[in-house]
Order: C-alpha cells, then sequence, then structure tokens
C-alpha cells in the first residue's frame, strides 16, 4: 500500500477494553468515520480513514484529525464533513471549523 495524501482521524472514544464510550461515540462518531469513508470513495481522495481511541478535547466532540496537516476540527456533522471534504480536495483547510 502506498503512503496515502492524507490521513483522517475519527475519534471515537475506545478505551483500553476496546470498548467504545465517551463524548463523541455518544454524539454519533461512528456512523460519521462511516460517512467519511463513503465520501472521500465518492470523491475520488487519497484518503486513509481511522478511529481512534480518545482525543482528549471531549468539550468539542465528536472530533477529527487531518494529518500530515493536522488540521484539527470538533462538533462534526455530515455538513460539515462535506465542507471540509471540498476544502481537502483543493488541500486546505476550513479554517472556520479549526479547533487547533
Amino acid at each position: 500500500m502506498a503512503k496515502p495524501q492524507y490521513h483522517i482521524l475519527v475519534c471515537n472514544s475506545y478505551r483500553v477494553s476496546g470498548e467504545p464510550q465517551g463524548v463523541c461515540n455518544k454524539k454519533g462518531a461512528i456512523n460519521l468515520l462511516q460517512y467519511i469513508e463513503q465520501e472521500v470513495i465518492e470523491r475520488g481522495l487519497d484518503v486513509l480513514v481511522s478511529s481512534t481511541g480518545c482525543l482528549k478535547v471531549c468539550g468539542k466532540g465528536p472530533v477529527m484529525v487531518v494529518y500530515p496537516n493536522a488540521w484539527w476540527y470538533g462538533e462534526l456533522n455530515e455538513d460539515k464533513i462535506d465542507d471540509i471534504l471540498q476544502c481537502l480536495e483543493q488541500d486546505k483547510p476550513r479554517e472556520e471549523y479549526l479547533i487547533y
């Protein structure tokens, strides 16, 4: 597998035991993970999408990070994800949604 252009990490609040818990999970992060995966495929983006343990910004959940740029986004929903991916197609961040 070649290194993807982007790696999107979606917080799903997994704990050491593997149980999904916490704010991001309770706010539907698992559904957003599937939505992002579908959207990057449909858009033809060179992106690897992964679920993570807690990213420690629970007050901003659901949260995702786009690497290698380290763009952190919070309070996600499908509309915001569409906007973020549209900007990603142009290799730029969606500034108004950044939390760091």
